[in-house]
């Protein structure tokens, strides 16, 4: 008897990142980290910053994740493959991104700042676990 297997899309603003089967997908959800095994309840959850997983890594960004019994759906803001990831540029982004942080003037603007130091912090730490694995 063949394994049950959920069809999952990736996909940000730039393009498609993956689309095939998988037998289970973990993701970050906003109030955690999400399993998502076929047949799961329907869902929809904002997504955080992450990256894992231990046969396809693809780090993601903000966006939304949508859960059907046998789809699931990743609209990320960014999404990028393990294979992709470029520790030297996300490092001079971060520092770029800490400037910016000492100069920012209102508390958008230091919002905003903190947002993408925390998705480049992210990506690092995905880029990490790719690199063990």
């Amino acid at each position: 008897m063949a394994a049950a297997t959920l069809h999952i899309d990736v996909v940000s603003a730039e393009e498609s990142i993956y689309s095939g089967e998988a037998e289970f997908v973990v993701l970050p959800g906003e109030a955690g980290e999400l399993g998502v095994y076929p047949r799961h309840t329907p869902l929809i959850t904002r997504i955080k910053p992450a990256g894992g997983g231990e046969e396809d890594l693809i780090f993601v960004a903000g966006g939304l994740l949508e859960v059907q019994p046998t789809v699931v759906t990743v609209l990320a803001d960014t999404a990028i493959r393990g294979a992709d990831l470029d520790e030297a540029r996300a490092n001079e982004a971060l520092k770029k991104a800490e400037e910016a942080r000492g100069r920012a003037r209102d508390k958008q603007e230091v919002a905003a700042v903190e947002a993408e130091i925390a998705a480049l912090a992210a990506q690092l730490t995905a880029l990490r676990r790719f690199r063990q694995r």
